[in-house]
């Protein structure tokens, strides 16, 4: 629900703010003192596309910012601002954070029905009403058209693989001798990750082994051998603690020598054991050579990596046996086909049951809310004809059609055929009326109702009619109508007064927006009445204020 409204800069309002009722909010105003803009404003709130000429004349850019009710949300409600430069950029902010359009339109456009001319043409667009009939039907449908998306992507991919097989089944013979060629070449040599990786280790100390023993022995000689560092430090050790007897400093220095010679002493017995374990074997190395030699080849035709070189294996592997045993691939993949077209067509079946069944309930409902709104016998029905399973989309597999009837005893056509403008506009209210009590009474869809042009062509009782059916919708959700009709402007709980004016010193007008109540609110009914204001209009509109509110 939308608390506040604030907005700057936006076509002729330099600046203006309206705080929405609960339930019914009118504007009404003279033709042409930009009613319409504060509607573009909201349409920017709920993340619809930006358009730099929606920015007032002059001015750098707009500004539009709302607090906010959403459903589930923050008792203090939020805060949603949104800017458009002059060169059409967007900037949004929830909150006082940046984000995005994206978000913008999820969380409140979802919460947010524009309901204009725009709405109209959706309304005679065929793709739209199937929407209409799965919004009736609520989770029933919802869930039977899950079903049915999967079932059909299951579908999809089932085909697309039997076509994958096909083809390769079909590869020119050439292709097929070098994947043959290639899994001949990888498996003569039949490479692993972890061989590689030993290899790396171990025949570089092949390769250097004589290097590695000599270093070995020499350096264990050097430690322990006649002469060596462990006879030097022995002899030190000993001469240090015989003249310690003069001074104990010295016995330190002494413990340290004999605490390096048993550390010198490990290293003598860590290299003995090392020399062991390196082995000199010429017929080793060649074997361990010519393998790393086979491993460099196949690195440099299909690597880098080993990773790289098993990867091509599998796929000439898997070419190789596509053709060889293509027909039982094939035979796989079509069995895979035929199960997943088969739960498609159980899918389908259970999402046309529901809609089916929720087709002649909406269209009766709708239809009973035109005869309120003045619409005589007139009636809709939902036409549901089954598609060829090559026509199947995502919506379903069947065409749903809003059929129209102007009256008993005619044939009922499309309703974008034969409906004039006055008609589509009571249709479209009498679907919101019954969409807008079901999402309702389930605490789903939009809490807020926008209305542009509802009240076109309308008159004498039909007005009546209408606005009856605004305040209805009122109670259960916030209703802003930009209206013609005193009749709806009386049952306003809040009443905007749209006007134009011309600043001092200012060339470009300015649409201002003002809240009006008591003799102001009785002035501006008696206008809409007769388009001035004298004793009779103002008693008339005294007296419809006075029945109505």
């Amino acid at each position: 629900m939308i608390d506040e409204l604030h907005v700057t800069d936006v076509a002729l309002i330099h600046e203006a703010s309206i705080q929405p009722a609960s339930g019914l909010t009118v504007l009404t105003g003279e033709t042409g003192t930009g009613k319409t803009a504060l509607l573009s404003s909201i349409k920017l709130l709920v993340g619809e596309r930006a358009d730099a000429s929606s920015v007032r004349e002059g001015a750098t850019g707009l500004c539009v910012e709302a607090r906010l009710f959403l459903p589930g949300g923050d008792e203090d409600g939020i805060i949603a601002r949104r800017r458009v430069s002059q060169d059409g950029r967007s900037r949004v902010e929830i909150d006082g954070h940046l984000s995005s359009v994206r978000e913008l339109a999820e969380r409140v456009g979802s919460t947010v029905d524009l309901c204009g001319q725009h709405e109209h043409q959706r309304l005679l667009r065929v793709q739209t009403h199937v929407e209409l009939l799965d919004a009736w039907a609520g989770e029933a449908a919802k869930q039977a058209r899950d079903a049915y998306a999967q079932a059909l992507a299951a579908a999809a991919h089932a085909a697309a693989e039997l076509q994958r097989i096909q083809e390769m089944g079909r590869s020119a013979q050439e292709q097929v001798d070098e994947a043959a060629f290639v899994l001949r070449r990888i498996d003569d040599v039949g490479p692993s990750v972890e061989e590689y990786e030993e290899l790396e280790e171990t025949l570089p100390r092949a390769e250097h082994a004589e290097a590695l023993l000599r270093a070995a022995h020499e350096a264990r000689e050097g430690l322990v051998g006649d002469g060596g560092v462990m006879d030097a430090l022995s002899e030190a050790s000993s001469l240090l603690h015989d003249a310690a007897t003069h001074d104990a400093t010295l016995d330190r220095y002494a413990d340290a020598l004999e605490s390096a010679l048993i550390d010198i002493e490990d290293v003598a017995s860590d290299l003995r054991g090392y020399q062991d374990t390196v082995d000199f074997d010429p017929e080793t190395l060649d074997e361990l050579q010519s393998r790393m030699a086979a491993y460099q080849g196949l690195l440099r035709a299909y690597g880098p990596h080993v990773e790289n070189v098993l990867r091509r294996r599998d796929q000439a592997a898997e070419l190789v046996s596509a053709v060889q045993n293509g027909d039982e691939l094939e035979r796989k993949a079509r069995r895979a086909l035929e199960e997943a077209e088969a739960a498609l067509l159980k899918a389908a079946k259970a999402l046309d049951r529901v809609r089916r069944k929720a087709a002649p309930e909406l269209a009766k409902a709708i239809t009973k809310e035109m005869a309120f709104l003045q619409m005589g016998s007139a009636e809709v029905a939902f036409d549901i004809q089954a598609l060829p399973r090559e026509q199947w989309h995502g919506a379903g597999p069947s065409k749903v059609e809003l059929m129209y009837r102007p009256a008993v005893g005619l044939t009922a056509r499309p309703l974008r055929r034969i409906a004039s403008g006055g008609e589509v506009s009571r249709v479209m209210l009498a679907v919101k009326v019954v969409l807008g009590e079901a999402a309702g009474a389930e605490g789903t869809g939009a809490e807020t109702l926008v209305f542009d042009e509802v009240d076109a062509g309308v008159g004498g009782a039909t007005a009546v009619a209408l606005a009856q059916v605004l305040a209805r919708l009122a109670k259960t959700h916030q209703v802003i109508v930009v209206t013609h009709l005193a009749q709806v402007a009386v049952f306003a709980e809040r009443h905007y007064l749209v006007s134009k004016k011309t600043a001092e010193g200012d060339e470009v007008p300015q649409t201002t927006l003002t809240e009006i109540s008591g003799e102001d609110r009785v002035a501006e009914i008696a206008r809409m009445l007769s388009g001035a204001v004298t004793d009779a209009s103002l008693a008339h509109a005294r007296e419809l204020l006075n029945s109505d509110c």
